[in-house]
């Protein structure tokens, strides 16, 4: 019977490649540091239009709504016509729901991408 015997050693062949950290791509602003950089501020861009965009059409149907629906413009809140009422008050709740969802948003893109970074 014979005998099996396991022979280990280092592998023959190339060399193991040393991969730099992400984080030193970046700071030494390489080509691959710009793209991962690039990319953090094209989701930072795109989550800016967004917001940005989603009030702008909130804000901007509030007059075509006072156009087309007559009886909100004649309606009495307090002595004051709810259009006034909404334009003065009800839209800083929204000012705030959306400053308050970009900054939590934009917290979790720079989350995301040092979990990425510290990944690789």
């Amino acid at each position: 019977m014979t005998e099996r015997v396991t022979i280990t050693g280092r592998r023959r062949g190339r060399p193991p490649v040393r991969r730099r950290p992400v984080t030193t791509e970046i700071d030494a602003q390489t080509r691959l540091g710009e793209v991962y950089m690039r990319a953090l501020l094209r989701a930072q861009l795109r989550l800016g239009f967004t917001v940005a965009g989603a009030v702008l059409g909130v804000l901007a149907a509030l007059p075509l709504l006072f156009a087309l629906v007559p009886e909100v413009s004649s309606t009495e809140i307090a002595g004051i016509e709810l259009p006034w009422v909404i334009l003065g008050v009800a839209v800083y709740p929204v000012l705030v729901a959306a400053a308050w969802f970009y900054v939590r948003a934009a917290e979790r893109v720079e989350r995301d991408f040092a979990e990425m970074v510290d990944r690789r």
